[in-house]
C-alpha cells in the first residue's frame, strides 16, 4: 500500500520537470500548460473528503484494489494521449484515483498496529511520503531525456498491476457494506467539481477578458450558484461530502488556513520553477530535474529535526517560524535575473524544502489535535483538501500573474532600452558598450529580431518576480493568523 501511495504522490513531482517538453511534444500554449497540474489537485480535492466514507462502503482491500488498477490505467492513458484534451481528462481520473490512496493507507495504519507498531507503520509510510517528492523532479527529467515523456506515466504500470494484485489477495481491512453507496450525496459532489472547474477557469479567463463579457458572465454565474448550493448542501445533510461544521472550532480553522497558504506556495513553487527553467533559461527536463532536487533533499534532511521538535515546541511557535522560513524562500525567488540558475536557486529552495516540515507538522497539530476518533478522518479529510484547493488556486493565480503582466513588462523594457537605459541593457543581457542612458537611433530588423527573444524572457522573468512576491506576501499574511490558535484541546462534538 505504500507503494501505491508512493506512485500518487510521485505523479505529482515527476511531471514537474518534463511539463516544457510536454508543451512542446503536444503544442501545448503556455497559458494552459498549468491545467496539466490542476486537474489533478481538483480531482484529488473531490477525492479526498469521499475516501472515509467509499472506505466503510466498500471495504480498504477493494478501495485500494479498485482505485490503484483504475490508477495505472489512467497512466498507460495519459502516456498514450496525442493531444491536449486527452491527457488533462486522463490527468483527472489519475487525480481521483490517487486521492483515494493517501488517506487509505494511514486509515490502515490505525486498524492494524498499536503502540509501537503503529508508530513504525507511521514512520515507514511517512518515508515514502516524503522520498516521493524528492527524487520525483528527477527521476522525470531523467525519464524524459533517456527515453520520452511517455516514460513518466508508464514507470506506474507494472508497480500498479503488482499492488493491486497484492492488496486485493492480502489486505483484510473491514467488511463492505455496498449499500452505503447510495447514500453517498452525488448531487454535491458533481457540484463541487462543477464549482472547482469554473472557479479556475474564472482565475484564469476573468484578467484576459478584462472581467467582462458573455462567456465570463456565465462563468460567474455557474461558479457562484454551484459553490453557494455546495455549501448549503454541506451544512443541511447528516453525513454531507464535507463536513463544513468542523470549520465552527478555531484552531481547526487556522490550521485548515495555514493548510491553503502551504498549498499554494508549494504547488506554486514546483509549477513555476520548472517552466522559468524551461522556458527562460531553455534548460532540458533532466537539468531541471537536478535543479529541483535540493529543495527535496533539504526537506528530507530536515524531517528528523522537524519531527523531534514538533512534540516538543508549542505549535504555533513552530509554525511561525516555519511559514516566515518559507517566507523568505518565496521572497528571494522574486528578484531573479534571466541568468538565473542551479548556484542561483540553490538558497531560496533550500529554505522552502527546510521550512516544509516545519510548517506541515504544526499545522496539522493545530487542526488536528483532540478530535475523536469516530470524527478524525471527516476532519483530516478537510484539512488536506484545503492544502490541494490552495494548490489549484495558487497554480491558476500564478498563471494568470504571468500572462498577463508579461506583455507589459516586455513593452516597458523595449521603451527603457530606446532610451538607452544601461541598467535595463544588463538585465536583459545585452551588450552594454550600445547603451549611454540616451536615446538610441533607429534599429535594424536583423537587431531587432536578435534583442526581441531576449525581451520576452526578461519580461517573463519580471512577471515570474511578481508572481513569487505575491505568494511570499501570503506567507507573511499567514502569520497573524496563529495568533486566534489555542494550544490542542478535546474536541466536543
Amino acid at each position: 500500500m505504500c507503494v501505491g501511495m508512493f506512485m500518487a504522490i510521485l505523479d505529482i513531482q515527476v511531471v514537474a520537470s518534463s511539463l516544457p517538453a510536454m508543451a512542446e511534444a503536444l503544442d501545448i500554449a503556455e497559458d494552459k500548460l498549468s491545467w496539466i497540474q490542476t486537474s489533478y489537485l481538483i480531482a484529488e480535492i473531490i477525492a479526498i473528503p469521499l475516501t472515509g466514507f467509499l472506505t466503510r462502503a466498500v471495504s480498504v482491500r477493494w478501495l485500494f484494489a479498485a482505485s490503484t488498477l483504475a490508477f495505472t490505467l489512467a497512466s498507460i492513458g495519459c502516456a498514450m494521449s496525442d493531444n491536449f484534451v486527452e491527457l488533462i481528462t486522463l490527468r483527472t481520473i489519475q487525480g481521483f484515483c490517487g486521492g483515494a490512496l493517501i488517506p487509505t493507507v494511514f486509515t490502515t495504519i490505525f486498524v492494524l498496529f498499536e503502540g509501537k507498531r503503529e508508530a513504525l507503520a507511521t514512520t515507514i509510510a511517512g518515508s515514502f511520503a516524503m522520498i516521493a517528492p524528492t527524487l520525483g523532479p528527477a527521476f522525470g527529467g531523467w525519464l524524459t531525456e533517456s527515453y520520452s515523456w511517455h516514460a513518466i506515466f508508464l514507470i506506474n504500470v507494472i508497480p500498479g498491476i503488482v499492488v493491486t494484485a497484492i492488496v486485493a489477495a492480502t489486505v483484510r481491512v473491514g467488511e463492505p457494506d455496498w449499500k452505503l453507496l447510495k447514500h453517498i450525496d452525488y448531487v454535491t459532489v458533481i457540484l463541487a467539481a462543477i464549482f472547482l472547474a469554473s472557479l479556475e477557469l474564472v482565475l484564469k479567463e476573468g484578467p484576459k477578458r478584462h472581467w467582462s463579457g458573455e462567456y465570463l458572465y456565465l462563468l460567474l454565474a455557474i461558479c457562484a450558484v454551484s459553490g453557494i448550493v455546495t455549501v448549503q448542501q454541506c451544512l443541511a445533510r447528516k453525513e454531507p461530502f464535507v463536513n463544513l461544521r468542523r470549520f465552527r472550532d478555531r484552531s481547526f480553522t487556522v490550521g485548515c488556513i495555514l493548510s491553503f497558504v502551504l498549498g499554494f506556495g508549494l504547488f506554486s513553487a514546483t509549477y513555476m520553477t520548472p517552466v522559468f527553467l524551461g522556458f527562460v533559461r531553455g534548460h532540458g527536463a533532466l537539468e531541471i530535474g537536478k535543479i529541483m532536487i535540493v529543495a527535496g533533499a533539504a526537506q528530507l534532511f530536515a524531517a528528523p529535526f522537524a519531527a523531534y521538535l514538533e512534540t516538543r515546541i508549542d505549535a504555533r511557535k513552530l509554525a511561525f517560524a516555519g511559514y516566515a522560513v518559507f517566507a523568505a524562500g518565496l521572497i528571494l525567488n522574486g528578484f531573479q535575473t534571466p541568468r538565473w540558475d542551479f548556484g542561483e536557486f540553490f538558497w531560496p529552495q533550500v529554505l522552502r524544502g527546510v521550512a516544509i516540515m516545519f510548517c506541515l507538522l504544526p499545522s496539522t497539530r493545530l487542526a488536528l489535535d483532540g478530535w475523536p476518533k469516530d470524527q478524525l478522518s471527516d476532519a483530516s479529510a478537510l484539512f488536506n483538501l484545503m492544502r490541494n484547493l490552495g494548490g489549484a488556486i495558487g497554480i491558476a493565480l500564478v498563471d494568470t500573474v504571468v500572462e498577463q503582466r508579461t506583455p507589459g513588462h516586455a513593452a516597458s523594457l523595449v521603451a527603457q532600452l530606446q532610451a538607452g537605459s544601461r541598467k535595463t541593457a544588463e538585465f536583459v543581457g545585452l551588450p552594454l558598450q550600445y547603451f549611454h542612458d540616451k536615446a538610441l537611433g533607429p534599429v535594424d530588423a536583423f537587431t531587432k529580431s536578435l534583442v526581441e527573444p531576449l525581451v520576452r524572457k526578461a519580461g517573463l522573468t519580471l512577471s515570474f518576480n511578481e508572481a513569487w512576491l505575491m505568494i511570499g506576501a501570503l506567507f507573511v499574511l499567514s502569520l497573524p493568523a496563529l495568533l486566534l490558535a489555542t494550544r490542542a484541546r478535546p474536541h466536543r462534538s
